[in-house]
């Protein structure tokens, strides 16, 4: 199978080759805009990166999408972020809708197994707005598991970054990937794997 040229699998890990990757981007100089998703996924890989020497004093978190819950509600993908590196001296943007969005260094994307990337699903109500900017979403139908209205930057901020990495785990998701590569454009996530956009790289654990 032919990638798309901006597009690369990474050899097979776990969370400790995502810790890595966001080490690396850590530890250049300059000041960082990395851009999270949520899930449980990033907890993993923060709880590795907790005890390594890095200065996450110039770096700025963003969320790619929440749901529209307090701070303190288990869903909160914010609240799960802030109370892993809330001491670290990190900076934290909140989503806010109709914000725009400044480009990032790098965003991470998790995808579902209906090809969801951050909150933008197959099916869902959304308020289009132009640039890249945070827009309201509603999935359709709401997942049973969370079902919440979201906050989602939108397809152009998502892009407006240096790199995405993309990390998904199961052979399904890495199977609708494979069809997605070759072709299959009902996903959203396809927007990312093909045509114009930066970098991707997949990280694919089973």
């Amino acid at each position: 199978m032919t990638e798309p040229a901006h597009v690369r699998w990474a050899e097979p890990g776990d969370a400790a080759a995502v810790a890595d990757r966001i080490a690396a981007e850590l530890v250049k100089s300059g000041e960082k805009r990395i851009a999270f998703t949520g899930g449980s996924t990033p907890i993993k890989v923060l709880a590795l990166l907790k005890d390594r020497p890095l200065d996450w004093s110039k770096v700025t978190i963003a969320l790619t999408d929440d749901r529209r819950v307090p701070d303190d509600h288990p869903a909160s993908n914010f609240g799960k972020i802030h109370a892993a590196l809330g001491r670290s001296g990190a900076k934290f943007e909140r989503l806010e809708e109709g914000m725009a969005v400044a480009p990032f260094d790098l965003v991470w994307l998790g995808m579902g197994e209906d090809g969801h990337v951050a909150s933008l699903f197959p099916h869902m109500v959304a308020l289009v707005r132009p640039g890249p900017s945070v827009i309201a979403t509603t999935p359709i139908p709401l997942p049973p598991e969370a079902p919440f209205e979201r906050l989602s930057l939108n397809k152009r901020a998502l892009k407006a970054t240096k790199e995405i990495i993309l990390v998904v785990t199961g052979a399904s998701k890495k199977a609708l990937i494979e069809r997605v590569l070759k072709g299959d454009d009902r996903f959203p996530v396809a927007d990312f794997l093909r045509g114009f956009g930066p970098p991707v790289t997949i990280y694919w654990s089973e």
